[in-house]
């Protein structure tokens, strides 16, 4: 039998699992926020991000940097939480839409202020950082699951099940 059949057969338990995959790399990501130290150098990785960019994106980490720079604990702790929270929402499949949506927009903005868009680009340049990549597997995601609809290996088809509006946050397609 073809790969090709064997997946599509099992096409429910694949898109699953990629979607619970990458929810263990966002509870992976959540849990090296809460390392000792992390307050300490996250403002230095905003400005580190900002060095060798161009003139026009200056102002864009110097905002940055001084935002998080006025309490780096909390915008640690806020980060880490929220990539927790996405992983959770991730593995367990729970308001999936939503998580999807959010976690689009939260990849951009960890591709555009800690990785700096993953430049500055020149002869030593090898990627355009990890965010972006977030960013399109959550598009991915989203086109799944507008393709394919509910999944039933996730917290939201239960409840779904119960609670018939619950599908207006965690589906693209009913």
């Amino acid at each position: 039998m073809s790969t090709g059949k064997t997946l599509y057969r099992r096409r429910e338990e694949v898109k699953s699992l990629v979607r619970i995959v990458f929810g263990v790399v966002w509870l992976i990501d959540g849990l090296l926020k809460f390392q000792p130290g992390m307050p300490a150098v996250f403002v230095q990785l905003i400005q580190a991000a900002g060095q060798g960019q161009p003139g026009w994106l200056l102002p864009w980490f110097n905002f940055w940097a001084n935002t998080v720079a006025s309490n780096p604990g909390f915008w640690v702790m806020l980060i880490g939480t929220g990539e927790l929270l996405l992983g959770l929402a991730l593995v367990f499949g729970v308001v999936r839409k939503l998580a999807y949506v959010i976690g689009f927009f939260f990849s951009l903005v960890i591709w555009s202020v800690p990785e700096g868009f993953g430049g500055p680009y020149g002869p030593s340049s090898t990627d355009i950082g990890t965010g972006v990549i977030y960013a399109i597997v959550f598009l991915m995601l989203m086109l799944i699951n507008a393709g394919y609809g509910t999944s039933k290996y996730s917290l939201d088809a239960l409840i779904e099940k119960r609670i018939k509006w619950w599908g207006k946050i965690a589906e693209f397609s009913r």
